[in-house]
């Protein structure tokens, strides 16, 4: 069995050849090797590969500088998957696509399911609202949120970054969601991809957390493990405090029970995910 998986240099894209099941061979396609605003190459390297699953990991993802560059992000995020979708309904296999919380608006109260409206509002969030609805029915589309991994480019280790050099920290306390380790998502999408199932799933970890809540707990664990000599002073601030080109959900958690329920197994809660990520950065050195 063979799968190309895209955006293999990213942290979904590593966790998904890491996680890879016996038996699949997997073709790693990074920005070199896969122009992702090019529908024609797209089809050929299809056509070529002839695969039996297509696991697009790879996105744009700078979500404020989107703001100013609405067509690339549009032609990645929104164009590519309804490219991959048709090279596939032409060779068979099946597309799994990685979206993200940003296609909703953040005014629920409660856990978004996968077939609440699509209110996005910011460029990224539209363009991969796009990507969603081009990638089609036939298509695995698995949305997360607040993705992180050891040695990735992170929120997570940025805070380590910053936590090392100030005394200090002021973390959004009023944008409320959930951490997601990339290990456990790519589980998640090998799993959906095996099972053969279609449609839009939630993945991310258990529990829920704001900005802040998930920097305290950073500084905690790291220190627990030694990646830190002192734990900051860590202030909580309003997002009006802190203005962003690209506007974020203020309440973003994604209800996961259906992809549970699918794969017959539990969310892990986001706290011990930190733990076992902060491990293996500390392993990294």
């Amino acid at each position: 069995m063979k799968a190309l998986v895209t955006g293999v240099n990213g942290q979904v894209g590593k966790a998904l050849l890491a996680t890879a099941p016996e038996g699949w061979t997997c073709v790693a396609l990074d920005r070199a090797a896969l122009d992702l605003s090019d529908a024609t190459a797209i089809a050929r390297l299809v056509e070529a590969e002839r695969p039996d699953l297509v696991l697009n990991a790879a996105a744009y993802t700078a979500v404020d500088k989107a703001e100013s560059e609405p067509d690339l992000a549009h032609a990645i995020n929104g164009s590519a998957p309804g490219a991959f979708a048709a090279a596939l309904g032409l060779t068979g296999g099946r597309l799994v696509h990685v979206s993200t919380d940003f296609v909703f608006d953040g005014t629920s109260g409660q856990g978004y399911q996968p077939g609440d409206p699509r209110n996005p509002q910011s460029v990224y969030g539209a363009s991969k609202a796009a990507g969603e609805l081009a990638a089609g029915e036939d298509a695995i589309i698995v949305r997360t949120s607040w993705v992180y991994a050891a040695g990735g480019a992170n929120f997570v280790r940025t805070m380590l970054r910053l936590m090392r050099e100030r005394d200090t920290l002021n973390v959004v306390a009023d944008q409320i969601g959930s951490p997601t380790w990339a290990t456990g998502l790519a589980r998640t999408l090998w799993g959906l991809a095996l099972a053969d199932k279609t449609g839009i799933y939630h993945h991310r970890d258990a529990g829920v957390a704001s900005w802040y809540d998930f920097a305290v707990a950073i500084a905690e664990e790291a220190h627990s493990l030694g990646l830190l000599a002192r734990v900051p002073r860590i202030v909580p601030i309003a997002t009006a405090d802190y203005p962003t080109p690209a506007r974020r959900p203020s309440f973003s958690v994604l209800d996961v029970s259906a992809t549970r329920a699918a794969l017959g197994d539990e969310a892990v809660h986001w706290r011990t995910n930190l733990r076992t990520m902060l491990e293996e950065e500390k392993a990294l050195g």
